[in-house]
């Protein structure tokens, strides 16, 4: 069993892996990262050393726990919403943590595409966090 979450360059994917990589750390399970590569999508720098310094701690603390860690790498990825599930699907997944960002009232109609997905689609149960 593992937990999956995705390595996105933003304040909500930096929140939804620091809560991943906790629950790994009290479940005792690893830790499955997904990181999805769009082609010709640019990522903002400053974001992106963020969310390499958490992830860098959070392996290291995975580490010393005894605990597994992989990072799975989709290049050309088409939707980040089913390389999510595919993965949870792949590694028997206890559990799917993502990132929500805050919408405008017309967004809150419609949750998101990739999150609504990913909730109705997963295999296990989906934790949905904020950033701070």
């Amino acid at each position: 069993m593992a937990i999956v979450v995705g390595l996105v360059a933003t304040p909500e994917g930096r929140a939804a892996l620091e809560h991943a990589a906790a629950a790994a750390l009290r479940e005792g399970v690893a830790l499955v990262a997904v990181r999805s590569v769009r082609q010709g999508r640019e990522q903002d720098a400053e974001e992106l050393a963020e969310l390499e310094a958490v992830h860098a701690r959070a392996v290291q603390e995975l580490t010393a726990a005894g605990l597994g860690h992989q990072v799975r790498e989709v290049p050309d990825s088409l939707d980040s919403a089913d390389d999510l599930v595919t993965a949870a699907e792949e590694v028997d997944a206890g559990l799917i943590v993502i990132g929500l960002r805050r919408r405008t009232p017309v967004g809150k109609l419609i949750l998101g595409s990739s999150a609504q997905r990913i909730l109705l689609d997963a295999p296990c149960p989906v934790l949905a966090v904020k950033a701070p």
